[in-house]
């Protein structure tokens, strides 16, 4: 008698996993990520060297939240990336 092929069932985990994988990130995905990051890094450094007169004095230290908040996007990006 014949012995019918059984599947191996490593096999059919792998492929299950690779069909249910997400698609890689954009290309402009990464430069964009980044980007936030050091803009907002730009925004700080430029309020504390020029002592409170760029980017926004009017603003005052409120501009501190700015380059947070421009940074923080950055980093909520990385939990996107694959």
């Amino acid at each position: 008698m014949a012995k019918a092929k059984s599947r191996d069932s490593r096999d059919h985990a792998s492929a299950e996993t690779a069909s249910k994988e997400a698609p890689p990130n954009p290309v402009w995905f990464k430069p964009i990520m980044f980007g936030f990051m050091l803009l907002g890094l730009a925004w700080l450094l430029v309020f504390y060297i020029s002592g409170g007169l760029f980017p926004f004095p009017e603003l005052g230290n409120n501009n501190i939240w700015i380059g947070i908040g421009i940074m923080l996007v950055g980093f909520l990006m990385t939990t996107r990336w694959r």
